[in-house]
């Protein structure tokens, strides 16, 4: 079983990838294809349960999802995403919302989308065993704020972020996403810490690098332009379901093949 350990030992040595998923078909093929860690993302929100973003998801929603992935995978590093104000307002609350992540879904860590309201936090979980994973940069939980557009442009912003990243590192926090910042900016980011940034949008010079499932494999309808599309499964499923609906409606479907039949009952009506 891949632990935060590990995960620590990789960086600087070994690239560590990282993709979400929601459900336990989605997570094992991941692991199968040797994906270190899986982030149970609340991108789930716009990814799969048809929200215009990520706030509306719900505690319940993640805890659904990341047992799910839990059930799924064996070895992965499993880490569930944090929602909208499931923490921040009060302490007592945020650590039950977390610590239900490990204690009850199967978790083997949680994500928080951090800033300055996030250190005691960070500091008062990683004390009673949940490891953090910290989130700076462009955090979609603040869309309202920000927007979707890269952070970190100017000076004062970079600083803060890199002020920000060593504050998590010694709180206790076990690894860092670095999102949508210019890509020097993430380099001295993973320079100046020693936990593993894990980047996305961020440059290639982070320890690892994390995308969004329906984005890797060609799923989404769109994808934001630092992804990479390295399948076309859209297209894929859309055919399969097309051949099916053609099958069923010419009588293809089902054959002789697909069913069997009892002579008991051959004079029943």
């Amino acid at each position: 079983m891949t632990t935060v350990r590990d995960l620590q030992a990789m960086a600087g040595d070994e690239q560590i990838t990282m993709l979400t998923a929601y459900d336990a078909v989605t997570a094992g093929i991941a692991e199968g294809a040797g994906v270190d860690v899986i982030l149970v993302g609340d991108s789930m929100g716009n990814a799969v349960l048809g929200y215009d973003d990520t706030l509306p998801v719900t505690v319940d929603e993640m805890a659904s999802r990341v047992a799910a992935v839990a059930r799924g995978t064996d070895e992965t590093l499993v880490v569930a995403d944090m929602p909208f104000l499931s923490f921040g307002a009060d302490e007592g609350e945020s650590v039950r919302n977390c610590g239900r992540m490990l204690k009850e879904a199967g978790a083997n860590a949680v994500k928080l989308e951090s800033g300055p309201h996030t250190l005691s936090l960070t500091e008062r979980l990683s004390d009673l065993g949940i490891p953090v994973m910290a989130h700076l940069g462009l955090t979609p939980q603040s869309v309202n704020q920000t927007g979707y557009t890269q952070q970190a442009n100017d000076r004062e912003e970079a600083e803060q972020i890199l002020e920000l990243a060593r504050a998590h590192e010694d709180a206790g926090a076990f690894a860092l996403v670095v999102e949508h910042v210019p890509a020097n900016l993430a380099a001295q980011v993973t320079e100046a810490i020693d936990i593993p940034t894990i980047g996305i949008g961020a440059g290639g010079d982070c320890d690892g690098q994390v995308l969004v499932f329906t984005d890797v494999v060609g799923l989404a309808a769109s994808s934001p332009p630092f992804a990479e599309q390295f399948g076309d499964v859209r297209s894929e499923m859309h055919g399969a379901i097309s051949d099916y609906v053609d099958a069923v409606e010419s009588g293809e479907f089902p054959g002789d093949e697909h069913a069997s039949t009892s002579e008991e009952l051959d004079d029943l009506y």
